[in-house]
This record gives C-alpha cells, sequence and structure tokens, in this order.
C-alpha cells in the first residue's frame, strides 16, 4: 500500500504546473497586446518565402503549413532518408549543405513520407533563401531522382 501512495502523490506531482512557469504565465498577461505582432510577422514572411520557393522548383509540391514553424514537402526524389544523408555527406554547394529531416519518421504507417522532407523555417529570410537555393541544386543533381 505504501507503494501505491508514493506513485499516487508522484503522479499529482507530475501533474500540476511549475512555479515558474506559473510566474512567467503571470506575467504574460501583463504584455502589450501587440507584443508578438512582429514575431507572427516574421515567421509568416518565412513561411511564405518556403513555401513560395519549394513550389517553384520542379516537380515539389509544398502545402501552406497551417502552424507551428516548419513545412513538409514532397520532393521528386526516390527516399528522403537516403537524399537526407546524401546531403549531408555528399552534397556541397558553395560550401554549404541544406540539413532536412525525412518525412517518414512522422508517420506511424510504414512507407507513408518517403518522398517528403520537413524543413524548419526559423531561420531569417536571407538564410532560407540561401537554403532554398542550396537545395535546389541538390535536387538537379541527387541520382536518386525520380
Amino acid at each position: 500500500m505504501d507503494n501505491v501512495n508514493t506513485v499516487m502523490k508522484f503522479a499529482q506531482a507530475r501533474l500540476s504546473p511549475p512555479g515558474f512557469g506559473q510566474i512567467a504565465g503571470e506575467a504574460a498577461l501583463d504584455l502589450p497586446p501587440d507584443y508578438f505582432d512582429h514575431t507572427k510577422a516574421e515567421y509568416k514572411a518565412r513561411r511564405d518565402l518556403i513555401v513560395k520557393r519549394l513550389n517553384a522548383m520542379p516537380d515539389v509540391m509544398c502545402p501552406n503549413p497551417g502552424g507551428a514553424f516548419y513545412a513538409i514537402a514532397k520532393l521528386p526524389i526516390d527516399d528522403a532518408d537516403k537524399f537526407c544523408q546524401w546531403l549531408l555527406e555528399d552534397f556541397s554547394h558553395n560550401g554549404q549543405t541544406v540539413m532536412l529531416a525525412p518525412a517518414t519518421g512522422f508517420y506511424g504507417t510504414s512507407g507513408l513520407g518517403k518522398q517528403e522532407v520537413r524543413l524548419a523555417y526559423v531561420l531569417n529570410l536571407n538564410d532560407i533563401n540561401a537554403a532554398m537555393n542550396c537545395l535546389e541544386k541538390a535536387l538537379k543533381i541527387y541520382p536518386g531522382k525520380v
């Protein structure tokens, strides 16, 4: 019975928000209404740029993401895992490459996301443009292009 009481106390303690989180949440209530406007506008510009650049590439399809700070794009490649590894190990454009996440790991069903990658748009607009230039060059010479 002592183990049950200990487990219950631990479970209840883990369900309550941390003290610092409560303090930060309370402080957030005092922020001016326009506090996040600049940040939201910046992320919208980043999203719009990455989606526009991706969709302008031949045979690439990227729907407009509805949330978060990443996009999923379908690429004309045979295997996203192999492509992402190839980018890091074998590809360079002007001494740079681009790091993508294979989308296969974001699906519960085997085989889904095989031609898809996830791109985070956490970089500034200039760096996103450079990354898209790099990706565009990579897609032109990738040996597993479909």
